[in-house]
């Protein structure tokens, strides 16, 4: 009985024994594994790369360029900043001179006619078919020139003397002339009126700022020189209106005088072809 404890002892000692150093190799190989997985874990793991912190480029707010004013902005407060009552009265002057000037403009180069020509087709007509044909020729066309001719030959076949043909002609070519520079004067008026009211509102503006200055009793630049520049305003208009209507004016006069040396020359030119004629057909 005794031996038979004594093994059984053993056994389970030796089992006891067995198992613990089973576990101790279990625990060994578990360590082992998991310091390999930690091991591997630190090999596979990448290194993080530092993060590089982005550059804010500051913000640089550009500001956006003033917009320029039209120049009809600006001529329109500025004939508001000078006054309604000189200012109007200045820029009437020019609408009324303006609207004659362009009138006459238009007229005068209607007026205009290639001279030349026109006596060629009256003498080859007046002499080729007759006079009918060459009042019919002259009838066509406008002009002074034309009207000058045209009374010319009413009193060729009329069968008046040279000379009454001669004062006819002279005659209408005057009547053509007063046409002609109809307008003119008008022009001329507005051209001395739009710088006399700038002056006048000068005065005026002028006249209130020292009264600004007498009532204060004291001599403010900022007081006076709102009325200073009201002043000046009027008076600038006044001047562009003048220079405006004035070369108009210029225009017409220089058209004039061409048109007046054209009639003179035709007309002389026209009287010689009618004493030919009446030599030709006594």
């Amino acid at each position: 009985m005794k031996k038979s404890l004594l093994i059984v002892l053993s056994a389970l000692l030796l089992g006891g024994a067995n198992g613990v150093f089973a576990n101790e190799e279990t625990k060994e190989a578990i360590v082992e594994v998991d310091s390999a997985k930690t091991d591997s874990a630190i090999v596979e793991t990448p290194k993080e790369e530092p993060k590089k912190e982005a550059v804010v480029a500051p913000v640089v707010e550009e500001e956006a360029p003033k917009a320029e004013k039209e120049i009809h902005q600006v001529i329109k407060e500025k004939m508001i900043e000078g006054g309604v009552e000189f200012m109007g009265i200045v820029l009437l002057c020019l609408i009324i001179g303006l609207t004659v000037a362009v009138e006459r403009v238009i007229t005068l180069n209607l007026a205009t006619t290639n001279t030349k020509k026109l006596l060629e087709t009256v003498k080859t007509k007046l002499f080729g078919e007759g006079i009918e044909a060459a009042r019919d020729a002259v009838a066509n066309v406008k002009g002074p020139i034309a009207g000058i001719f045209a009374q010319g030959l009413l009193r060729l076949k009329n069968e008046e003397s040279t000379g009454d043909i001669e004062s006819s002609v002279v005659n209408h070519g005057s009547a053509e002339m007063a046409k002609l520079e109809k307008g003119l004067s008008w022009i001329n008026l507005f051209v001395s009126l739009a710088p006399m009211f700038g002056f006048m509102g000068t005065v005026i503006g002028m006249i209130q700022a020292f009264d600004k200055i007498q009532e204060s009793g004291e001599m403010e630049i900022g007081s006076v020189a709102g009325g200073i520049k009201v002043a000046l305003l009027t008076t600038v208009g006044g001047l562009i209106v003048a220079i405006i209507l004035q070369v108009f004016y210029n225009y017409c006069v220089s058209k004039i005088e061409d048109l007046s040396s054209s009639m003179e020359d035709s007309s002389n030119s026209f009287m010689d072809l009618v004493s030919k004629y009446k030599r030709e057909n006594k």
